[in-house]
């Protein structure tokens, strides 16, 4: 006799039902464990013997396979724990194999019985809602669960208990839906004084969703900037919301089923490599671009960064997504993400200062400068020279705007964005490609000829044409113009210069 139980395997935010197939035949006695396991995979066999034991079960002195079918497709991660062990008690006689057959399962086993919480429940919970089956998951994470929709979740703390329910001695509550989290607070804008240039193109990235980049001496308060970015974006839509947790939920970050409005604000450290920023590794996993995805990604000291990890977002920074290729599959994550970057313009960070400027300039400037590539600068429609703070400027008063009267503003050119382009697809003006930039962002007759005029003298790319468009109709929208006019223009223009000079 053979029983069967349902579980799932992870590619990218895609789940395939995998089958846990459970014979029990006579023969020497053992476990065996097939269908392309990785190391994880096989050592369930003996979390599994270890929990039924706990549980003062032995296992039968005969031969038992587990089969995790489609065989030829790779098993990685603890989450098959449960099934097996589900699959191998209904073998055995000690739950019914029907039941077991209405549902999906999925989590980890300790040794004493507790079912532990493992990544990508809430992909698991959608792909069950698209079977029209239930799910079995951990008991952490059944709040998780509960997003999906309409779906019998079973979420149970232990076996014990998951075998009590499925044979009726106890009822295991439904558990209820994870909490929307608020956004989290960050520093105000009335913090940043002076830097009128770098506040105003603050607020036209975030209107228009458009990647920045601030280049300028230590203590500026380029992060200081950076920070307040997500005080002033607009929360996340419901769909992109889930859409931000299942990125999270595959990832293994998503604590307690707790669902956030609030655009992830994601900024790695510069000794990051290439696969922790675009994903990959031995089990492939969602990279910071991946878990930036509809927020912000903000590299600080950027050409401290290796340099093939940074040539490696621009694909992404196009396309909106990442695949990561191996031998025996393509993964694809989304990576929707802003991109908000910081560099000092040479090693010391005083270029230009004639007090504090170092002996080797201007081609200490050319050298640490020339660590980032032309095609990714490129891709950079923001570029902002950040200048250095005065003792005068500390001593002013608190800016007349803080973060609540730009983060309303914003808020009103995003609402147009997504009125105008609904037809289109692209969420903000950033997104703008082909026959919706040709309609939404024609620029009027003087408008268009500055554009042409100044596309000649600076010999912008058609990559830099088009980003300008897009940033000057963000400004228009800001501005509450319908139409783009050479005013927008010449204000898009000024931002596309390069910030790193000498």
């Amino acid at each position: 006799m053979v029983t069967r139980m349902e579980t799932v395997a992870y590619l990218g935010l895609e789940a395939r039902t995998v089958e846990v197939q459970c014979q029990i035949a006579p023969g020497l006695p053992g476990f065996h464990l097939v269908g392309l396991p990785d190391k994880a995979v096989n050592e369930s066999r003996q979390r599994v013997q270890a929990t039924l034991a706990s549980l003062g079960l032995a296992l039968p002195p005969k031969r038992i396979t587990i089969n995790l079918s489609p065989a030829d497709l790779p098993k990685e991660g603890s989450h098959y724990d449960l099934p097996i062990a589900l699959a191998l008690l209904a073998a055995m006689g000690v739950t019914d194999a029907e039941q077991l057959g209405e549902h999906i399962a999925v989590g980890e086993l300790a040794l004493d019985g507790r079912i532990v919480a493992s990544p990508g429940v809430l992909l698991a919970a959608m792909h069950a809602v698209g079977l029209g089956r239930g799910l079995i998951c951990p008991g952490a994470q059944g709040a998780e669960a509960g997003w999906a929709g309409e779906l019998a979740v079973i979420a149970a703390p232990d076996l014990i208990a998951l075998l009590n329910h499925l044979k009726g001695y106890q009822v295991l509550p439904r558990p209820p839906r994870g909490l929307v989290e608020a956004a989290p607070a960050g520093p105000d804008l009335a913090q940043v004084k002076g830097q009128e240039t770098a506040r105003r193109a603050l607020e036209i990235a975030a209107a228009g969703g458009h990647n920045l980049l601030l280049c300028g001496p230590p203590g500026a308060g380029k992060s200081l900037l950076a920070a307040c970015l997500p005080g002033i974006l607009p929360p996340l839509e419901p769909a992109e919301a889930l859409e931000v947790s299942l990125v999270a939920s595959v990832a293994g970050t998503l604590e307690g089923g707790r669902i956030s409005r609030a655009r992830p604000f994601r900024s790695p450290h510069h000794s990051a490599s290439m696969a922790a920023l675009t994903g990959g590794g031995l089990k492939v996993r969602p990279g910071e671009v991946s878990l930036a995805h509809l927020g912000v990604l903000f590299l600080d000291e950027l050409p401290e960064f290796q340099r093939g990890a940074l040539d490696a977002l621009r694909q992404p920074l196009e396309a909106g997504t990442v695949t990561v290729a191996r031998a025996n599959a393509h993964v694809t994550f989304p990576a929707r993400f802003q991109l908000v970057a910081a560099m000092n313009p040479c090693r010391c960070g005083h270029l230009g200062d004639p007090a504090l400027g170092c002996s080797r300039a201007p081609r200490c400037a050319a050298d640490y400068q020339a660590r980032l590539s032309g095609p990714l600068l490129d891709r950079i429609d923001l570029h902002i020279e950040v200048e250095a703070v005065s003792a005068a400027d500390l001593a002013l008063p608190p800016p007349a705007e803080d973060t609540a009267t730009v983060a309303a503003r914003v808020a009103r050119a995003r609402a147009v964005q997504t009125a105008r382009q609904a037809d289109s697809g692209a969420r903000t003006n950033a997104e703008l490609d082909g026959a919706a930039l040709d309609r939404h962002a024609a620029p009027d007759e003087p408008g268009r000829r500055l554009l042409l005029q100044a596309a000649e003298a600076l010999r912008l790319s058609a990559r830099g044409y088009t980003r300008v468009l897009r940033v000057a109709r963000t400004v228009a929208d800001l501005s509450g113009a319908d139409q783009i006019g050479r005013v927008h223009v010449a204000e898009a223009l000024s931002y596309r210069r390069r910030a790193v000079t000498g």
